[in-house]
């Protein structure tokens, strides 16, 4: 019997609202995304106003999408009795969210092209793919493509920026596509159930929580691997401890339950910045 659909909350007060659309926008992935994009424009040395200005677009995008995602599964986090989602509690209403969602799509298209035709198009690229998947692809076997596709295409936008426009290296690209697509796997374990009960079937749930755990740990130590590998010349003692410590990490998070697995590529993806920022112009 599927379960009931329960009727929107009543409006919040405006401070309420504020602080729910805050909320919406699943602010950490955003805020971790952007800094990687940051780190990547600092190291790649697009300056200080090209990292500004890549920040901004890249911030402007992940709000756009993490508005988006809130908006399209409103009905299955009602049916489901999502509390913790802020359009459920009525923190804020569903048209704030969309229009949100549209304004911030509406300026990273600018802010994008402001770094070069180039840029700008893979950039946005990126953006549509996650757009994809909160309106279609989550439910299908390639839910993880929209990530390893627009995780990937993060290094283009910064180092088609640059003069001459070049493409960022392939071990840069396969790092990105890795630690995006186990974002993914990790993000969704918590959700499994819910998901499954409301007709969500994209590849973690069709695989069970166990794999995906697994999958998504796997998929991060190839990401950090590629970063620490992936460079010429040999890899600095730093880049040693911090593949060690990632395996370590994911080793002992991927059968935790909740939302621990993901928290721990997040601060696997700290540790691959630090990396970054360490390498300084080597991109």
């Amino acid at each position: 019997m599927p379960a009931p659909v329960l009727p929107a909350p009543p409006p919040a007060p405006a401070a309420a609202r504020a602080g729910g659309l805050l909320r919406a926008c699943h602010p950490l992935p955003a805020a971790a995304v952007t800094v990687f994009a940051a780190v990547l424009a600092a190291a790649a040395g697009r300056g200080p106003a090209g990292t500004a200005l890549t920040a901004a677009a890249v911030a402007a995008g992940q709000l756009s999408v993490g508005w988006c995602n809130d908006h399209a599964d409103l009905r299955r986090d009602l049916a489901t009795g999502r509390r913790d989602k802020p359009l459920v509690t009525g923190a804020v209403p569903a048209r704030a969210v969309s229009r949100a969602a549209l304004t911030a799509l509406l300026l990273c298209v600018p802010l994008s092209l402001a770094a070069g035709a180039a840029a700008g198009a893979a950039h946005l690229v990126g953006v549509a793919a996650a757009w994809a998947y909160n309106l279609r692809l989550k439910g299908t076997a390639a839910s993880w493509l929209p990530y390893a596709l627009a995780f990937g295409l993060l290094p283009a936008f910064v180092t088609l920026g640059l003069p001459g426009a070049p493409w960022p290296p392939p071990w840069l690209t396969a790092a990105a596509a890795l630690l995006g697509a186990g974002a993914h796997f990790a993000n969704v374990l918590p959700d499994i159930a819910d998901d499954l009960a409301t007709g969500v079937r994209g590849l973690p749930q069709r695989l069970g929580a166990r794999r995906s755990a697994a999958l998504a740990a796997l998929l991060v130590l190839g990401s950090t691997t590629a970063l620490v590998l992936g460079p010429p010349g040999p890899a600095s003692p730093y880049a040693w401890t911090l593949l060690a410590l990632t395996a370590g990490l994911l080793l002992a998070t991927a059968p935790a339950p909740g939302r621990t697995p993901f928290l721990a590529v997040l601060a696997v993806t700290g540790g691959d910045v630090l990396l970054l920022l360490a390498r300084g112009g080597g991109l």
